[in-house]
This record gives structure tokens, C-alpha cells and sequence, in this order.
């Protein structure tokens, strides 16, 4: 699965653990955003096949081992591994139904259920060790051992929880061999440290790269919605933006008097005005609206719950902040420009963003060639009536 993918997953909406050790465990480090925690603890839930890969080993080699040796101990081992792994299926499967649903999911046990089969795994070999049968003491070691290298490559996601399952399913090993009295085994006092921090630092490496990874991918995605110069929505995240919004009106504007600036005073200024431009309209917009950069000095804002008086209003406002000089010039001065405004409405104008577009642009240039500095309402007929043709002819003449 990619990385755009898991991301994608996220929209499901994992719960992000509750409590102050579940959180402790879920922690992917400083400073990560939070959409990626929110991917990062989706990754921690798995898939269904996966969890049946180590569920069929765990349980098979521990029921292998209690046919071989049906002590009480061993007994209760494949028990409490029957009981864990029953429980981890369950709380896959309601957690996987919330997310679909948009209900919390079951984090914290999840979490908890992952260090109690972790310490079963534990559990399971010291007690095979101490039982002073070989063959079994050698199986069940091997499982525990293989287990882990999937329990790391599997929860990087989360480098606290992967050495905290480590270190119970290994750490019993060192118990094990002190209490079976078999000098060769206290080579596990070396080797099982090692072992346990080359992997805990081989989770943080990967959870480093997959962290990274993530805030690339977001990075691309909101440079492809987002205009470089100005930070606004760009076309393309204009068109997303419009997809998922119920737009009740859109305003097209254009600064008049641009072009003399950017002649005069050069790119670099130029470039400050719009980025001061874009600030204002998206101040006088409010949260509410989605201002975009769609070319040069033209911008849009999608507004939605506005009628047709509320567009007019912000129209006006609009023009006023624009046209208060802007105190960017080379040496300091303030420079003016002017903004023209054309309105198109949902359903009046069409319910697609294209044709808003297109009436916003006519009643824009309607605008201009009455003297500029002004705010027209397209036609109810615009995006019919005026084709492109009309619209350039109208933009020429202005």
C-alpha cells in the first residue's frame, strides 16, 4: 500500500488514542503534523491478512507445543492466545465498520491488545524454556523470534509500541535461560540487548523516512491546489474546492491599473502587490469563502449560504480594501490600484463551476467598461447568452 494511499485511508477517521499510556505508546515523535498522526494510527490497526499470517502462527505453535507438553502452564498459554487473538479480530473488524461510518474507533484497546499479545508471546517461550524440553523450548523461541522481525516492519508507525512488544516477547528469553540452568544459554543476556535496540532503532528509522515521506506527499498536494506567489487556491484547488462545496455565488476580480505598476516599478514589486492583494481578499472574505489566484492580477471567490444581496455587499467591501493604497513601493511609498468585480450566482447562472465562471467573467467586463471600480451582477441568461467570443470582445474593449 502507498503512502497516498494510507493517507487516503485516513478519511475513514481513526480515533487517535485517549489515554496517557496509550498516547505515550502511539507517539510518532515531535513535531509531526497532525494529519499524518491520524494516517500514522491508521497503519497501526493493519489489514485483515496480515493479522491472520501471525495469528495462525502464534496459535499453531502454541497449540503444537501444549499437545507436546499439556502442563497447566502451557495450557493457559494457548488459552490466553486463543483469548487475545479472538479479541484483536474483533476489535479489527468494529473498528474498520466506525471508521467507514465515521464513529470513533477502539484505539486504546487496540493498542493494549497489541502489548498483550506481545507479553503472551513472552509468556509462551519462558515457559517452554523452563519445561526443560529442547525441541519445544526451540520452536517456541524461533516463533517469538520471527514474530518480532514482523512486529517491527508492522508498527513502525509507531516506534514506542514496537520496542515496548520487543522487549516482552524477547525479554522472557533472559528469564527463561537463567531459571533453566543451561550455562550456554547466558549468551541471551547479550545478544537479546542488541537485539532489542538495533530493531527499536531500525523502527525509528523507518517511522523518521515514512514521517518524511508523508509530509512530501502533503507538500506536493497543496502546491498543486495552492498558488505559489499568493498561497491562495489555485484553478485546480478552486475546482476541488468546488466539487465539495454547495457554492451559492462566485465573484470574479480583476485590478484595474495593474499593468502601469508592474511596467513601472518592475516584477518584484508587482509580485508584493498581488501577495498584499491576496492577503486583503482573503481577510475581507472571511472563513467562510475560498479566495483563489486563477492568472495574473485575476482572482476568484467561491462563496457559499451568501444570496444575492451578500455577494453585492462583499463586492462593494471588496473594491473599498483593494483600492487603500498599498504600502509597498520601492522606497517605501504607498501604491494604489483599483478592483472591478462581477458577480454570478447559483442557480441564476448555472450550477457548474464553468459556466459561474463565465458569467462572472461578462458581468466582470461589463463592469470594466462602465468606468471600473465597480461590481456588476451577471444577467440571468450570462453563461448562455454571452459565449467566449462575446466575453473577449467585452475584455479587449475594456
Amino acid at each position: 500500500m502507498t503512502v497516498r494511499a494510507r493517507m487516503r485511508d485516513t478519511a475513514r477517521l481513526y480515533s487517535p488514542p485517549r489515554t496517557r499510556l496509550a498516547r505515550w505508546l502511539a507517539e510518532p515523535g515531535r513535531d509531526v503534523p497532525e494529519p499524518i498522526r491520524i494516517a500514522l494510527i491508521a497503519n497501526l490497526y493493519g489489514t485483515l491478512p496480515i493479522f491472520a499470517g501471525g495469528v495462525a502462527n502464534t496459535i499453531l505453535v502454541a497449540a503444537v507445543i501444549a499437545a507436546r507438553l499439556p502442563q497447566p502452564q502451557i495450557l493457559a498459554w494457548l488459552v490466553l492466545e486463543v483469548a487475545i487473538c479472538l479479541s484483536r479480530l474483533v476489535v479489527l473488524i468494529v473498528a474498520d465498520r466506525a471508521a467507514r461510518a465515521g464513529r470513533p474507533t477502539p484505539t486504546d484497546l487496540n493498542l493494549l491488545l497489541a502489548v498483550a499479545w506481545a507479553g503472551s508471546l513472552g509468556y509462551g517461550t519462558f515457559v517452554t524454556l523452563v519445561s526443560g524440553d529442547w525441541v519445544a523450548a526451540t520452536l517456541a523461541c524461533l516463533s517469538s523470534a520471527g514474530m518480532v522481525g514482523g512486529t517491527c516492519f508492522r508498527n513502525f508507525s509507531a516506534p514506542r509500541l514496537t520496542a515496548v512488544m520487543i522487549a516482552l516477547t524477547l525479554g522472557p528469553c533472559c528469564l527463561g535461560a537463567a531459571v533453566a540452568g543451561e550455562p550456554l544459554l547466558a549468551v541471551t543476556f547479550v545478544q537479546i540487548p542488541c537485539y532489542l535496540l538495533a530493531m527499536t532503532r531500525a523502527a525509528y528509522r523507518l517511522n523518521a523516512l515514512l514521517v518524511a515521506t508523508m509530509r512530501a506527499e502533503r507538500e506536493n498536494a497543496d502546491l498543486a491546489l495552492h498558488d505559489g506567489l499568493t498561497g491562495l487556491t489555485n484553478r485546480a484547488g478552486l475546482t476541488a474546492a468546488f466539487e465539495r462545496s454547495a457554492a451559492s455565488g462566485l465573484l470574479y476580480l480583476d485590478l484595474d491599473g495593474f499593468k502601469a505598476i508592474n511596467d513601472t516599478y518592475g516584477h518584484a514589486v508587482g509580485d508584493r502587490l498581488l501577495q498584499s492583494v491576496a492577503e486583503r481578499i482573503a481577510d475581507e472574505a472571511g472563513p467562510g469563502a475560498i479566495p483563489a489566484r486563477i492568472g495574473g492580477d485575476e482572482f476568484v471567490v467561491l462563496c457559499s449560504g451568501q444570496g444575492r444581496g451578500g455577494l453585492i455587499d462583499l463586492g462593494g467591501r471588496l473594491i473599498a480594501r483593494i483600492s487603500t493604497p498599498h504600502p509597498i513601493g520601492p522606497e517605501g511609498q504607498s501604491l494604489a490600484v483599483g478592483l472591478s468585480v462581477g458577480i454570478a450566482l447559483a442557480p441564476d447562472h448555472g450550477t457548474g463551476l464553468a459556466a459561474l465562471m463565465r458569467a462572472a467573467d461578462s458581468a466582470l467586463y461589463r463592469a470594466k467598461s462602465l468606468g471600473k471600480g465597480r461590481c456588476s451582477v451577471a444577467s440571468r441568461q450570462a453563461s448562455e447568452t454571452l459565449p467566449e467570443a462575446v466575453i473577449e470582445a467585452e475584455r479587449l474593449r475594456a
